[in-house]
Formats: C-alpha cells, sequence, structure tokens
C-alpha cells in the first residue's frame, strides 16, 4: 500500500488546502512536471502563479522534481519558492534538506505529484502525507513511460481490492 494516496484530487486546485491547514500542513511539496505545468512549458501559468502566491501565506511552499536545474530553477524563481532539481524522488535526501532547514517533522509535510512510483514513493518513505493529482497531459517524459507502465499495474491492483480508482477523487 506504499502508493496508495491519502488524498486524491484531479488537480492542484481542487485540493481542499484549508483542511491541509486544520490538520497541521505546514509545508506543501509540488511535483513539477505534469503537476504545476505541462513537460514542454517554461513558464508557470497565471492560475498557478495566483494559487502559489496564496498558499505561500500558509504554507511552506517547495518544489522537488527530477527535473534538470535549468528548468527547475526557472519555476522556483518565477514562483518565489525554494525549489530542488534532479532530486532523485523517490529518493528522500531532498526531504530531509528541507525538514532540517525549515525545522519541521514528516508530519507536517504533504507531497503533491502526478505520479505513483516517484511521487507517492517519496510520501511513502519519506512518511509525509501524499496527495495524488492526475497528471496535466497525456504526454510524459520518455523516462516516464516506464513509471506509468509500472504505476498502471499497481493502479489495477489497488483498483481490484476496492482501494484506488483513477478519476474516483477523495479526500
Amino acid at each position: 500500500m506504499k502508493y496508495l494516496p491519502d488524498i486524491y484530487k484531479k488537480n492542484i486546485f481542487d485540493i481542499n488546502y484549508n483542511k491541509l491547514k486544520k490538520k497541521d500542513i505546514k509545508c506543501l511539496i509540488f511535483d513539477l512536471d505534469n503537476t504545476l505545468a505541462l513537460i514542454d512549458s517554461n513558464r508557470a501559468e497565471d492560475n498557478v502563479k495566483k494559487l502559489i502566491t496564496d498558499l505561500k501565506k500558509s504554507f511552506i511552499v517547495v518544489i522537488v522534481s527530477n527535473s534538470p536545474k535549468r528548468r527547475v530553477s526557472s519555476f522556483g524563481k518565477a514562483l518565489e519558492v525554494d525549489y530542488y532539481p534532479f532530486a532523485l524522488k523517490p529518493n528522500i535526501r531532498t526531504l530531509k534538506k528541507i525538514k532540517s532547514k525549515y525545522n519541521l517533522e514528516s508530519c507536517d509535510i504533504a507531497i503533491i505529484g502526478d505520479q505513483f512510483i516517484t511521487d507517492m514513493g517519496y510520501g511513502h518513505k519519506g512518511k509525509i502525507t501524499k496527495i495524488f493529482v492526475d497528471p496535466l497531459a497525456v504526454k510524459d517524459l520518455k523516462i516516464t513511460n516506464i513509471n506509468r507502465y509500472l504505476e498502471g499495474k499497481i493502479m489495477s491492483k489497488y483498483s481490484k481490492n476496492n482501494l484506488f480508482k483513477k478519476g474516483k477523487y477523495y479526500g
């Protein structure tokens, strides 16, 4: 059950952030590609900028991505948040850095992402709240296709056990 999300929403705009605040979540870690932005986009959309600006009033907001520094830094700087490129998720070395920098415990943090293997795996390893969102687009990076194939198998297993069904949102 390590990939099973605690919350599943269509996208980042459907998440009830007030509910997270009431659960004492202090830090939101966002994946970049197909969570905050399309993989071939080189800038944050206005609605994403507005959401992140609003969220920064109540949360520490961080981007953790497996993408290269050049790409991640442009979004991090535009959104004025800390960012960690080439994070090698589900490896949690960046999570350890974030916890240390902001003096946080695992219970204070949520990961928001569109992939089971990398994002939900990162959340499981780090013992943080896992929020899964549908990918913004079908188009993925080539390396992600392997993860999507494995993700499909995991989702199928979860679906057979009535634990998770794609498009049946909860949380």
